[in-house]
């Protein structure tokens, strides 16, 4: 195909494996300080697709914003992520997941700004560029009111009252997208980051993510570009895989699969080929060029969105970002 796609288009046809004019390409990041107020979380958004051109936008705010209304607190401390700390936790015992209230995204402050974050970057992209609201699991997000640790012992010592809190999320969840899909989103970019051996059996994601995992991919799936995010090096691919999303990212670089094993067995488009620190932190654009060349050369050049496992690092090298986003030209 020669002729030139809209950024609809391609994520379209690269989604179902449909010919493409150029591979598709993606980075995002976190924006440190500008993530704590909806207009400097918008604008900073807007400012790093209108340097880069990317063929859509993921919105990044910090993984308290679902989380605030709880009672969590947390402080930017620095670091190459962009990530922030938590300082406070609002689920000691067993008990305290029965005591969460269902929230209503239209009051939540946390969740009402974020809604206007996403109402702002669609006044200033319009229709031309889709974007697509990041979601965290119902289990990331008890992890983040626990603590990895103390949710891993509810989890085996009281599931019943860890399943409860986890109900109260999906609906909080569901009821925020359901919001957000009024403010033109794409979709969802769901981090399911626990869908992973290092930190439970599959059994047990089984039990008290998956189920969760599929009711809110459901009521995303009005949208027409979702994507599945996978969170380190021993990730339950295949379980994931059967989820219903137009698109697959995980850590290719880091841990398997390899974006060639990914793409046979996710029937979508498969998100990768760049390691956030080896490549777009601490490597060159002749590096990052050759690395871009590899994956496509994996995949065909359909079906792949060229992108890192993660997040960009705030303080990657800007000739990396551009040789990333100039790569998918070079390859065609």
């Amino acid at each position: 195909m020669s002729a030139t796609m809209t950024k609809r288009e391609r994520l379209r046809a690269t989604g179902k494996g449909d010919p493409v004019d150029r591979p598709a390409v993606a980075l995002w990041r976190h924006f440190p300080g500008d993530d704590q107020r909806a207009g400097d979380l918008a604008a900073a958004t807007v400012a790093w697709q209108a340097q880069y051109d990317w063929d859509f936008i993921k919105v990044s705010p910090s993984s308290s914003f679902c989380l605030v209304d709880w009672g969590v607190e947390d402080r930017w401390v620095g670091g190459d992520e962009g990530t922030r700390e938590y300082t406070r936790r609002v689920i000691q015992r067993p008990e305290d997941w029965a005591t969460l209230p269902v929230l209503d995204p239209r009051r939540a402050d946390g969740l009402k700004k974020q809604l206007r974050c996403l109402e702002l970057i669609a006044e200033a992209v319009g229709q031309e560029i889709p974007f697509i609201q990041t979601i965290f699991s119902p289990l990331a997000q008890a992890k983040n009111l626990a603590g990895n640790d103390r949710l891993l012992n509810h989890l085996r010592q009281a599931p019943d009252l860890l399943r409860a809190g986890l109900e109260t999320i999906t609906e909080t969840t569901i009821r925020f997208i359901e919001a957000c899909a009024r403010t033109g989103i794409a979709g969802i970019y769901y981090a399911a980051s626990l869908a992973n051996y290092e930190l439970m059996s599959e059994a047990e994601y089984r039990a008290l993510g998956e189920p969760n995992d599929r009711r809110i991919l459901a009521a995303a799936g009005g949208c027409w570009f979702n994507m599945v995010h996978l969170h380190g090096s021993a990730v339950m691919f295949d379980l994931v895989a059967s989820y219903p999303a137009q698109a697959l990212n995980w850590h290719d670089r880091e841990g398997p699969p390899s974006l060639a094993e990914g793409i046979q067995r996710f029937p979508g488009a498969v998100s990768g080929g760049l390691a956030r620190w080896e490549d777009l932190l601490r490597g060159d654009p002749d590096g990052i060029r050759a690395r871009s060349a590899e994956a496509i050369r994996q995949t065909g050049g359909r079906r792949l969105i060229l992108s890192s496992g993660c997040v960009a690092p705030v303080n990657a090298p800007f000739s990396n970002l551009r040789a990333v986003r100039q790569a998918v030209e070079r390859e065609t």
